[in-house]
């Protein structure tokens, strides 16, 4: 079994040798503007090009809470867009759009897709940001779908 490393960096740089696929939190508006997917834009266009236009033609796809999308931004990169975050928080808002059940469904797609690809998992911590997670529910999720099934995970938080 794989562990989860934690690191000081960022995860739109992800370290080590290999196929890396950066994993993320979306939610299920198709709203793309604050957060970490600010730092893959800057980056990169493809993540945010590709998920609009996911949501865009959701009646002819997989769009929703759980679903991976995953698109390539590199000869050895991925971005994994996961779809774990039920609309956004408002100024009107009660309780958090974290949806731990998408979390997991997607983090057991995103297995499946870093065995194949022979790829490690690099995220920041996902669903504990705008989405109002709580890192001590998400962790034992990433362990389940990704470490113990062998695919090795790097934690980054900036600073």
């Amino acid at each position: 079994m794989a562990e989860i490393t934690y690191v000081r960096g960022d995860a739109t740089a992800p370290q080590g040798k290999g196929v890396k696929v950066i994993a993320h939190i979306c939610n299920d508006l198709g709203g793309w503007g604050k957060g970490f997917v600010l730092a893959l834009s800057r980056r990169w266009p493809e993540p945010e090009a590709a998920y609009r236009r996911w949501h865009r033609e959701r009646a002819k796809n997989d769009f929703g809470l759980g679903a991976v999308q995953l698109v390539p931004v590199g000869p050895y990169v991925w971005v994994a867009n996961l779809v774990g975050q039920h609309g956004i928080r408002t100024g009107r808002s009660s309780g958090v759009p974290v949806r731990y059940e998408a979390i997991d469904t997607g983090l057991a797609s995103l297995g499946e897709d870093a065995l194949r690809l022979g790829a490690s998992v690099h995220m920041p911590r996902i669903g504990c940001g705008l989405a109002g997670g709580r890192w001590e529910r998400v962790e034992p999720l990433v362990t389940a779908r990704l470490t113990a099934r062998g695919v090795p995970v790097t934690v980054y938080d900036l600073g």
